[in-house]
């Protein structure tokens, strides 16, 4: 387990990287909220311990900006104060648990380890298959026949939709309304450029086969890939601009005082 580790209290920051090390997780550490933001960035962790009472960023504003940032890491907060409303000002900004100091490092471990097994099971809940392609919601990741397509977000977005509404033709106002938050008749071509990008993207080396379909006068229905083995992933042609009509631990005490 990557465990990212974000605390100003030096000793106790030694202490815990010790004993979750020890246990054999790799550790990341990170002294300052600042710091803290970043590494959750870069480091890909599993998990995130994280201090409320920090120099630089408080925990709930690291918190907050994590989850701006798209990272949707599980966050164990640790505090010093075990109020309601602390918890819930932590909660709305995207805490998974909490521990309240002192506290028992090996309920800090089996926290970490309850809230991987959370998340891992989120992922395998939200894996969609459609044929040989595959969709994973949570990690918003794509596999066709095994082999990663890259998708932009908005890209993503309507792959989902059309995914969520497979078996029916989806029109272009339901299109703009649901993946754009347009307006049904803002009079823009967009949904047909963001088709065009992923039909290209999707589209394999059998007799370049399309998995999104247009059925004149009702919209665009995804179809499902069969299961051949080989794909050729091929660069966007760039259509025309858009267009709008309006704008062990025996060493390690186990217990941490406040």
């Amino acid at each position: 387990m990557q465990v990212l580790l974000v605390e100003d209290d030096i000793a106790l920051a030694s202490f815990l990287r010790k004993g979750l090390e020890q246990q054999g997780h790799t550790v990341t550490y990170a002294a300052n909220g600042e710091a803290g933001v970043f590494a959750a960035a870069e480091c890909q962790a599993d998990v995130i311990v994280l201090d409320l009472n920090l120099p630089r960023l408080d925990g709930v504003e690291v918190l907050r900006q994590m989850r701006a940032g798209g990272i949707q890491t599980p966050v164990l907060v640790l505090t010093g104060r075990g109020s309601v409303e602390e918890r819930i000002r932590c909660l709305d900004a995207g805490a998974d648990d909490f521990l309240t100091k002192p506290f028992s490092f090996f309920e800090l471990a089996a926290r970490c380890r309850a809230m991987l097994r959370r998340r891992s099971a989120e992922a395998e809940t939200s894996l969609v298959r459609h044929g040989a392609l595959q969709v994973n919601r949570l990690t918003r990741t794509v596999h066709l026949r095994g082999t990663e397509v890259v998708l932009t977000a908005k890209e993503f977005a309507l792959l989902d939709y059309l995914l969520q509404h497979r078996g029916r033709p989806v029109g272009r106002p339901e299109l703009l309304e649901k993946v754009w938050k347009m307006a049904a008749d803002s009079g823009t071509n967009v949904v047909d450029v963001y088709v065009n990008y992923l039909r290209r993207k999707l589209r394999t080396s059998n007799a370049d086969e399309d998995l999104i379909v247009t059925v004149r006068g009702s919209g665009y229905v995804l179809t499902a890939a069969s299961n051949s083995p080989t794909m050729l992933l091929k660069e966007p042609v760039l259509p025309a601009p858009f267009q709008f009509s309006s704008p062990a631990l025996r060493s390690v005490p186990t217990a941490v005082a406040a």
